[in-house]
């Protein structure tokens, strides 16, 4: 098996769901007002340490990880639902490196 000790990958947490434009709607209240809900916030990235792995060979293959998006709000006050983390391993006594461009190194 090659050991792999280095490699870079991109890291991006999840984008805020939209907010929902909408009016309040009833038979006897004209202009009733908004009630549009907040979009849901976008999912989280963690990174964590794996004292079972001692390679980093799984990022060769697959080298961007994106957590999921929030969904939009809808009417009547409701927000949308949060999007999924996600957690990416790696081994124990690795440093990690932000770059400028937003880019992670394990």
């Amino acid at each position: 098996m090659k050991f792999v000790d280095e490699a870079k990958i991109l890291v991006v947490a999840g984008d805020g769901g939209n907010g929902c434009v909408s009016f309040r709607r009833e038979k006897y209240i004209p202009k009733g007002g908004p009630d549009g809900g907040d979009g849901g916030d976008g999912g989280d990235v963690y990174l964590q340490a794996d004292e079972n792995l001692n390679t980093l060979i799984d990022y060769r293959f697959e080298k961007s990880f994106r957590a999921e998006r929030g969904q939009n709000g809808q009417s009547r006050e409701c927000t949308g639902k949060r999007g999924q983390d996600i957690t990416v391993k790696s081994t124990c006594r690795n440093a990690c490196t932000r770059f400028r461009d937003q880019r992670s190194t394990l």
